[in-house]
């Protein structure tokens, strides 16, 4: 269902499909719209955005409370996707003049909270009441948000780092430059400011990051959403309510229960759990939770569901301070069918709120279709999915699982290579409480830094936990010119033992502000009971985003194609077709050092276009300089540190206005993004 507000008698009309909430999200795309490019500023993430925060609401729903408005709801549902969306590491180079560029950049560097309220705050014009019933804080915990938001974005754009004036004030910034600080109050503060030149140059400052902020949110106003932009995101719900219920009538849900000698056996309460754990110690088939089950770092738990003649049952859990693992396994009692659980889709936590540390990022565990487990028996998958960690030592999980991913084995390649496609879904209701006990973790400062092709890299903590090594660093960013935007480790060597990366897991780390540097983590495998006496860490790989402005003049009275030197490598603009819409192609075949370009089109009278739609084809590349046809089968699990390069580029270009043509003038390209491999192996010092 979903609380319908009527504009003209705010009466609240029920509806029960997921198309009357498309039909909000569509009466309030230009709001939400503005909101997402805050955070991701690309039209195919902007589309992801639109339709996940659709299906989350209408799965999310039952527990819409009416003490709060249905939009402020909806905005925290979307906010939290667009920091998903962000954190993958897939967002792609704002498209905004420099200026605008510069302040959006500085934003992303924020932490997560102190971004959302000034975004809620400043760009989306939230109350700063509203937006701590949003965000979950109190008042007084906003107001510090914001502080702290100017006061590091006042930082990043070149501002002087710290504010001088008398502490006691500082609270009364934002307020007084809003004009809604009670009149003593006020009186009382301009008296103080005029006798305090340390509070009237904070004030100064602190109003020019207000006024760039709202001059971002007027250059914003004209963003407008793309005429089909709602349409291709009604496409995708359309296709996935159909497929839905083909499912659903294909169903018998006739509730096949099966049991065997063992679930008999184990049932039985004179079979203790003295007996039954040691059993299933050395029985278990999956590898990874046996061995913890040996280490005592969890127990067998058997907890079942069923629902359509699918049963899902909750073998352990592991939990710590880094994720809660969740052990599972579906068996298909009516089909040859496998199905996985995808955190994201269909998993969520009742009680998330109370018993987890929600600021933290499921870790993503892509499905093991290689495992022997999971190739003996058609209709039975085993896995694991990751949970947000626990804040206190024990608590009751209170699981709903309400969607199934079905498992599709592609064959990919002469070597037997599957692949997995997740398409197809199976609904129901399956629900669990489950008793969690964490297990402790153990860390080590340590000391020192490195030097990654002029960038500083600095070691702060290495994190001993059950399910994951943690290690911490942090990057320097001080270059403007040339950023450092991620690190590929190999593996870390611990007194002579060896752990390989999580590809999934390097993210940002929410911490104290340090300026110029930015605290990262990467997961590596558990090497947990281990005191580490030596540590060496393999880097390689390294992303880069390099700034190397230049401006190509677009005269439509030429022929093309038109070639130009870019980064020592030569660029083909391959057509330019004038009409609605007007069309460009740009092309790089030629091999080079970067993957892919930043850039912009600007049209007559200066006017960036805003509408603009690209689609690339490339190629991807190994370490060792093999190429592979991306519209050929690839096992890029099998490919050795692959690189993909960006070829073509075709460019649609729409006015904001239906039936005016545009007429590009320039290509303004910012700069390129680029990816070197690295063997370095760095010793570090624990403190």
């Amino acid at each position: 269902m979903i609380p319908k507000i009527d504009s003209v008698s705010n009466t609240v009309i029920i509806e029960k499909d997921v198309e009357s909430i498309f039909d909000w999200f569509d009466q309030h795309k230009q709001t939400f719209y503005t909101l997402g490019w805050s955070y991701l500023r690309n039209r195919q993430q902007m589309e992801e955005l639109f339709y996940q925060s659709i299906l989350r609401v209408h799965k999310e729903l039952s527990r819409f409370k009416s003490q709060t408005s249905f939009e402020t709801w909806v905005t925290s549902i979307f906010i939290h996707i667009c920091r998903e969306l962000a954190e993958s590491g897939n967002v792609q180079a704002s498209e905004e003049s420099n200026p605008q560029r510069e302040l959006f950049d500085a934003l992303d560097q924020l932490k997560d909270y102190e971004k959302d309220a000034m975004v809620l705050n400043l760009i989306k014009g939230i109350s700063q009441e509203e937006g701590a019933q949003l965000l979950k804080v109190s008042l007084e915990e906003m107001k510090e948000l914001l502080f702290a938001g100017i006061q590091s974005l006042k930082t990043k754009m070149g501002y002087e780092s710290h504010f001088n004036g008398c502490k006691e004030y500082h609270k009364y910034y934002i307020d007084y430059l809003e004009r809604t600080l009670e009149r003593p109050k006020k009186i009382d503060f301009e008296k103080h400011i005029y006798h305090c030149p340390d509070c009237q140059e904070d004030l100064a400052g602190f109003q020019s990051v207000m006024l760039m902020m709202l001059t971002l949110v007027d250059r914003m106003e004209d963003l407008k959403v793309p005429f089909d932009f709602m349409d291709n995101i009604r496409e995708r719900i359309t296709e996935k309510e159909k497929n839905r219920q083909q499912r659903n009538k294909k169903r018998i849900r006739n509730g096949l229960i099966f049991a065997g000698i063992f679930a008999i056996l184990f049932g039985l309460e004179y079979f203790s759990k003295a007996f039954s754990n040691p059993y299933f110690t050395w029985t278990e088939k999956d590898q990874e939770l046996r061995a913890f089950l040996q280490q005592d770092l969890g127990e067998i738990l058997n907890l079942e569901a069923e629902s359509g003649g699918v049963k899902i049952r909750i073998k352990s859990v592991i939990a710590d301070d880094v994720q809660t693992l969740v052990f599972y396994e579906i068996e298909d009692t009516e089909e040859n069918d496998q199905y996985v659980l995808d955190a994201y889709d269909g998993v969520f936590v009742e009680n998330d709120y109370e018993i987890m540390n929600t600021t933290v990022y499921r870790m993503y565990y892509p499905p093991d279709l290689e495992a022997a487990v999971n190739n003996e028996e058609k209709n039975v998958y085993q896995g694991k999915i990751s949970l947000q960690p626990l804040t206190n030592e024990n608590a009751t999980i209170k699981l709903n699982i309400t969607r199934l991913h079905k498992l599709i084995r592609e064959p990919s390649d002469q070597n037997g290579f599957v692949a997995y496609g997740g398409i197809e879904t199976e609904t129901g209701e399956w629900k669990f409480e489950i008793p969690v006990t964490k297990q402790p973790s153990v860390s080590y400062a340590l000391d020192g830094e490195t030097n990654v092709e002029g960038v500083p890299i600095r070691f702060d903590k290495l994190t001993l936990a059950p399910t994951a090594t943690i290690f911490q660093y942090g990057i320097n960013m001080e270059q403007r010119e040339k950023r450092l935007d991620g690190i590929n480790f190999n593996h870390l060597e611990i007194n002579d033992k060896k752990v390989k990366a999580d590809r999934f897991s390097s993210s940002y780390i929410e911490t104290t502000y340090d300026e110029n540097w930015i605290p990262m983590q990467t997961h590596f495998e558990p090497l947990y009971g281990e005191k580490p006496k030596e540590l060496n860490v393999q880097f390689e790989s390294v992303h880069f985003t390099i700034d190397e402005p230049k401006t190509i003049v677009l005269d439509t009275a030429k022929e093309y194609p038109q070639t130009f030197e870019y980064a020592g490598n030569i660029i083909s603009i391959e057509k330019v077709e004038l009409g609605q819409p007007s069309k460009m192609v740009i092309s790089n075949r030629e091999n080079r050092s970067y993957e892919s370009l930043n850039f912009q089109v600007v049209g007559e009278n200066e006017k960036r276009i805003m509408a603009m739609e690209m689609d690339s084809q490339g190629v991807i590349v190994d370490k060792n300089g093999a190429v592979y046809n991306m519209n050929e089968p690839i096992s890029y699990g099998e490919i050795e540190q692959p690189r993909h390069f960006i070829t073509v580029i075709s460019t649609e270009l729409h006015p904001d206005t239906p039936g005016e043509k545009v007429i590009p003038k320039r290509l303004e390209i910012y700069g390129y993004n680029a990816m070197n491999y690295l063997d370095d192996v760095v010793k570090i010092s624990l403190q």
